[in-house]
């Protein structure tokens, strides 16, 4: 890296920023200096999504200056930022659902004629896409795009327009193994022409590859600063929650009990003639069991959850629960048969951001009898609910009454996961259920999900981290274009197997 250059090309001084009931950067200094990463830690709510957001230009500070380049800037829109050579990959995207891949890459450029050439402009995305692996169609069309596909226009966004400061805000949560080192690829090459980055994440082993600083905050303060080389994993995770993290889950044996849920042979055409996006799909998880689901962003992870819950239909097939055929039931009719869904897209599956974080939490309540009175709501039980789920998620807010829409993303993915595991009757489908989620929190999720199958529960995990599948789940069966590629027990597999088949390599056994 270069070390020569001391003027640093971003310089936050005494960054404070405060939202009702909340001071979310108390006095704040940061420092990037050409050519280096600087890995941003901190607990959910800890402040670090805020200052970068007021970096580029989409909050402004309540005190305090920023400079770039050593000139004090003032910026007041995400456009002055880019015309400085900032962009960020933010957790919640950026991104016009109704519209194309080209056409959100390009909106909102200055330079874009009435009549854009858009030939141009997709050879162009295509080129990009092709030299950094990243694989998407200039032409399709966001709503239709996995999460991780939706990632990957993120990044081809801000490379297409040239940022020379980036700022990634867990910009692989979506991202398999590969995909995130094909992540570093452009990082670094970004590096090798001076460029810089600020890279915020919670996966220790990211911080400690990609990353040249660490600065640590909690509660809106910078508490550390150090060299990347001078910690370990172990060091900086203590550091962001102030307590001994363990890295191990001790779990009872594995001692499953009768099939909860069977699917079958479920398959969903494709209207436009290509492959099945869902293949002749089979499966079964028992009770006291968790199955894990491995595979890349886009590959019918997210459709076979949804077809389970409802949100789906499928053309064949069948889905039981307890034995009783539910294949294309309702939602309600499968949240009735003890089915909770933690669903991949928090904002707009997850939680209705207006209501309040109470309200949110007592969603699956309102039918019961402990919350409701045929039409009339008991507002002093629903509180003493709400108030009970946010101490045992540890959900930073204000206080229930808040707007949910106005937590960090790591607490309304705590808001859903509380409200999802209280409600569970037999059946928890965890999409991702620790994206975006710090090292405690995502402890404390997985202690959960597995409680969920001491408890005799039936869970179906999917996730794109293997490390987290083999950690978590008692079998992880790996899906590839639509199709189950095959099912490993945790004890006789490892990550090359699982990789290998997440690739569409057919491994077999004798």
């Amino acid at each position: 890296m270069n070390r020569t250059i001391q003027e640093p090309i971003v310089k936050m001084v005494q960054i404070t920023k405060r939202f009702p009931g909340v001071l979310a950067n108390d006095a704040v200094d940061l420092e990037l200096l050409p050519g280096e990463v600087l890995a941003l830690l901190g607990e959910n709510g800890a402040g670090k999504s805020t200052l970068m957001n007021m970096l580029v230009g989409l909050y402004r500070p309540d005190s305090g200056s920023i400079y770039v380049r050593g000139k004090l800037a003032d910026i007041h829109s995400p456009q002055d930022s880019m015309s400085l050579g900032i962009g960020m990959i933010h957790q919640e995207f950026m991104l016009v659902g109704n519209m194309t891949v080209a056409e959100n890459i390009v909106l909102g450029l200055k330079d874009l004629s009435f009549a854009p050439d858009f030939e141009t402009i997709k050879n162009r995305i295509q080129e990009l896409s092709d030299r950094y692996g990243l694989k998407v169609d200039p032409n399709a069309v966001i709503h239709d795009l996995s999460v991780g596909e939706q990632q990957r226009v993120e990044i081809l966004k801000l490379v297409y327009r040239g940022a020379d400061i980036l700022i990634l805000d867990e910009p692989t949560a979506v991202l398999t193994p590969n995909e995130s080192r094909e992540l570093n690829k452009i990082v670094k090459i970004m590096l090798s022409e001076g460029k810089s980055a600020i890279f915020i994440t919670h996966k220790m082993d990211e911080v400690i590859e990609f990353s040249d600083k660490v600065q640590v905050l909690r509660r809106g303060k910078t508490v550390n600063i150090c060299n990347t080389v001078d910690v370990t994993p172990q060091d900086l995770a203590n550091m962001m929650v102030g307590r001994e993290i363990l890295f191990s889950l001790d779990r009872c044996p594995f001692n499953p009990g009768g099939i909860k849920l069977q699917v079958s042979d479920v398959s969903i055409f494709n209207p436009l003639g290509s492959r099945n996006v869902l293949d002749h799909v089979s499966l079964e998880i028992h009770r006291g069991e968790i199955l894990g689901i491995a595979g890349v962003a886009g590959n019918g992870q997210q459709q076979l959850t949804e077809v389970i819950t409802g949100l789906m239909h499928c053309d064949e097939g069948s889905i039981l629960i307890d034995g009783i055929e539910m294949t294309n039931a309702t939602p309600l009719a499968i949240i009735k048969a003890g089915v909770s869904h933690i669903p991949a897209d928090r904002g707009a599956m997850g939680i209705v951001g207006d209501m309040t974080v109470g309200e949110n939490l007592a969603m699956k309540k309102y039918r019961t009898s402990e919350i409701s009175k045929g039409a009339v709501i008991k507002k002093s039980f629903m509180r003493v609910f709400a108030e009970k789920l946010i101490s045992a998620f540890a959900i930073k807010t204000p206080n229930q009454d808040t707007s949910v829409k106005y937590l960090s993303g790591g607490n309304i993915q705590k808001t859903i996961l509380a409200r999802e595991i209280d409600s569970c009757g037999g059946i928890l489908i965890a999409v991702y259920p620790s994206r975006g989620l710090d090292v405690g929190a995502t402890e404390a999720v997985r202690q959960n999900l597995i409680a969920q199958r001491d408890q005799g529960n039936a869970v179906l995990l999917v996730s794109e981290e293997i490390d987290e599948l083999l950690m978590v789940a008692d079998k992880v069966a790996v899906m590839f274009e639509g199709r189950i590629m095959g099912t490993r027990d945790v004890k006789e597999t490892n990550i090359e197997e699982l990789g290998m088949m997440m690739a569409g390599v057919s491994v077999r056994r004798a």
